[in-house]
């Protein structure tokens, strides 16, 4: 046994914590959306963003830290089938984060969504280029996770248009358009054809959810308009998410993983196209909806936070996997 207890703690730090940083970045948008939208008497988005930017800093080094330590335990990582789709979470992190500060800084707006893009498109390089190599992948690998890394291209044109950079995020997101139906279509063919989903993959159900609520955005950030074809990205997120709610006793069973931060980031999504929909539209209707959404994700976060912080307490994150 180690005489260094923090030793192993790093060596299991998974690129998966990540999502966290997904997650809190779009609780942090959609409350600055509403923040604008509901022309709120306070701000709690700014301070989102600060706490968000500071986990970014220490997962940022606490993972580097792991990849000088522990190379091998990092390089059987990203050469996981189910682990490998993880990796694009740090630079979808960086994107969201250069989304949330587009109405602080334009400047730090600008710097992250550049680095976080270009990031982006070589781990999307690399990921696809392992799905066509490599020999070990099997159907059970498969899972909503595997979104994650093409999938997460549609994001680039929220921030990229307000950059200037048009064409660009035109190519970012015709890539991202691309995957999302051939994968949507594979993963419904495992699903429904073999074993289901193991219960640490269950939460990553809810990422269907998030393809169609970030086309919307991109879509209207890029048209400035969401038109028809806007129209159709919202509804199909909303019928995901009307799906999912009808099996919430199956969710509230499982027991906590670190795959719980897939509930936030897909919800929301769904939170921040529905009230672009309300201000948009100026349906009363959506107005509510967005606020009733916008209470669920600030449940779901707090709850998100009290469970991961009660797991780092008792030291059932960051160990060793049971094989």
């Amino acid at each position: 046994m180690s005489t260094n207890p923090e030793g192993p703690r790093l060596k299991y730090f998974p690129i998966s914590w990540f999502a966290v940083i997904m997650g809190m970045s779009g609780f942090s948008i959609a409350w600055s959306r509403a923040e604008h939208i509901f022309t709120l008497p306070f701000a709690v988005s700014t301070p989102l963003v600060t706490l968000t930017s500071a986990l970014f800093v220490v997962f940022i080094a606490s993972y580097l830290a792991k990849i000088l330590r522990y190379p091998e335990e990092v390089r059987a990582e990203l050469t996981h089938p189910v682990k490998i789709a993880f990796l694009p979470t740090v630079s979808i992190g960086l994107i969201l984060l250069s989304i949330a500060y587009l109405p602080l800084s334009k400047g730090l707006s600008l710097a992250l969504w550049s680095f976080g893009s270009g990031l982006h498109f070589v781990f999307t390089l690399y990921v696809l280029s392992s799905w066509i190599h490599k020999t070990t992948f099997d159907i059970k690998h498969l899972n909503p996770a595997w979104f994650i890394p093409v999938v997460g291209n549609i994001l680039v044109p929220i921030a990229g248009v307000q950059h200037g950079a048009v064409e660009i995020s035109w190519f970012f997101y015709s890539l991202g358009l691309f995957f999302w139906p051939i994968l949507t279509a594979i993963i419904f063919y495992r699903l429904i054809f073999h074993q289901s989903l193991p219960e640490r993959l269950m939460p990553t159900l809810f990422i269907f959810i998030a393809p169609p609520a970030v086309a919307l955005l991109s879509w209207f950030n890029l048209t400035a308009s969401i038109g028809h074809s806007g129209t159709i990205f919202y509804y199909i997120a909303v019928f995901f998410f009307l799906l999912l709610l009808s099996q919430l006793p199956i969710f509230l069973k499982l027991k906590f993983f670190l795959s719980w931060w897939a509930y936030s980031f897909p919800i929301a999504a769904l939170t921040i196209a529905t009230l672009l929909m309300a201000k948009e539209s100026g349906k009363v209707f959506f107005a509510w909806s967005g606020a009733v959404l916008l209470g669920v994700l600030t449940t779901v976060i707090i709850v998100l936070i009290v469970r991961t912080v009660q797991a780092m307490l008792r030291r059932t994150i960051c160990i060793e996997e049971a094989h």
